[in-house]
């Protein structure tokens, strides 16, 4: 099966929530492992990339250009509800820290060299906020607390497909993760900012080439 790897650093603070807190701590905290590293769940990052295509074939709907994307996109993506058969060619692994970071990190908490909390402290932040009323004070038991991971730190996914990919597929894809600019908690209102890239197994940078394809069939 090929594999590619899909790149992101972020931006901005991003939350990758759990969807609970810690009591006393936090109350929105970030998705981590054992070994206190924060990371992005696959079956996530491929609904955000989801989210992008829809959004994509949209305006080529707009524009009456289709041609045949929505038969792509099926393909690649899938479709809400599908069965296992229907899920689409594309696997998209957890997005985790470079693989040499991730393996070094894991053997100093193995050895005891650092400790997973420390670990989780180093790559985050907890940011608080309060609402404030309308005399610009702040609302009684508005304060909250949620763990952020750090501007500038890079995460990796392994991209698989369950058979070789054509040009139109590669193509569809890199336009999504182009169009890609923000995930977790709060994206909405402007959190989680970030930059993606498609690159081969061995790092090799194959977006743009891809995207040519795409942008050249979406012109003609």
């Amino acid at each position: 099966m090929p594999l590619y790897k899909l790149q992101f650093q972020l931006c901005s603070a991003a939350t990758f929530g759990r969807g609970d807190g810690v009591a006393g701590l936090v109350d929105q905290e970030v998705e981590y492992d054992a070994s206190g590293l924060p990371f992005l769940r696959g079956r996530t990052l491929k609904g955000l990339l989801a989210e992008e295509c829809a959004n994509i074939l949209f305006a080529l709907e707009v524009q009456g250009r289709t041609a045949g994307w929505d038969t792509v996109a099926q393909r690649l993506f899938g479709s809400p509800g599908s069965t296992d058969a229907e899920i689409g060619l594309l696997r998209v692994g957890d997005g985790r820290l470079p693989e040499a970071l991730l393996t070094a990190v894991k053997a100093a908490v193995a050895q005891k060299d650092l400790r997973a909390e420390e670990v989780l402290e180093s790559l985050t932040a907890i940011r608080r906020q309060t609402s404030m009323n309308e005399g610009g004070a702040p609302e009684k038991g508005s304060l909250r607390s949620t763990r952020v991971i750090l501007p500038g730190t890079v995460f990796e996914s392994a991209l698989e497909f369950g058979e070789p990919p054509d040009e139109r597929t590669l193509g569809l894809l890199a336009a999504c993760v182009l169009a890609w600019r923000r995930a977790g908690t709060g994206r909405n209102r402007g959190r989680g900012r970030l930059q993606a890239n498609l690159l081969e197994s061995n790092g090799t940078e194959l977006i743009q080439r891809c995207f040519r394809v795409f942008a050249r069939e979406v012109a003609a």
